[in-house]
């Protein structure tokens, strides 16, 4: 099988990276072709645009910024995509609005994976993040040796829009779990103590998570 990545920014990229590391031989697309430059060294093919890379492969991954691009990109593959092809979308999208995806590429002839991923870019970067994915049984297995070198983790969650409602709660917790380390930070700054050693007690005490040790450090260094 030989697939295409279109969307190769900050996660995009990472996850077509694990694919190429694994052996598989991929086909790239983005707006901004410099971001396919280290895919193309390490022995991608680029191709122009979406309906060019779908003419070119047998299943199509996507990672790309909102639902309307989502929509947009898979109106162009599926102008060429084959019958019995699949679309694997890896972008975070609302339940109803995969299903309406789902078939809107079933009437081409084109299956649906939902696959969006959690844990953070820099889990993504080491081939680690969490795939949750929705969608048929048998086109999970089909792919499940690909999804599973995107990520040491991977969920069925059970028919298209499944992902898409555990990816939300997700967030949802992560939201919350943020919110709070920076309330627990901006208490450790009014008291007066060095926020690096704050931190690090943080993360050593029972009121540590994930998020704080992952996204609280951009808190402290300003990106955030």
């Amino acid at each position: 099988m030989r697939y295409g990545y279109i969307g190769l920014g900050n996660l995009g990229g990472h996850i077509a990276a694990s694919l190429q590391r694994a052996g598989h031989q991929i086909v790239v697309n983005d707006i901004d072709k410099a971001l396919g430059e280290r895919h193309i060294k390490a022995g991608a093919t680029w191709a122009a645009t979406p309906q060019e890379l779908a003419a070119q492969v047998d299943h199509v991954f996507t990672c790309l910024p909102s639902p309307v691009v989502s929509e947009k990109v898979l109106t162009a593959i599926l102008e060429t995509l084959k019958p019995g092809g699949t679309w694997i979308e890896n972008s975070t999208n609302g339940r109803d609005e995969m299903q309406r995806l789902a078939a809107m590429a079933a009437a081409k002839g084109v299956r649906v994976l939902e696959a969006p991923v959690t844990g953070g870019v820099h889990l993504a970067a080491r081939g680690e993040i969490t795939v949750l994915v929705g969608g048929d049984a048998d086109l999970f297995e089909l792919h499940k040796p690909a999804l599973e070198v995107i990520g040491n983790k991977t969920f069925h969650m059970g028919a298209i829009g499944s992902a898409a409602i555990i990816k939300v709660i997700t967030n949802m917790l992560a939201f919350i779990h943020l919110v709070a380390d920076a309330e627990a930070l901006m208490l450790a700054k009014r008291g007066g103590l060095d926020l690096g050693q704050a931190c690090a007690a943080i993360t050593a005490s029972s009121g540590t998570s994930f998020v704080h040790e992952t996204e609280g450090q951009l808190i402290l260094n300003g990106s955030y």
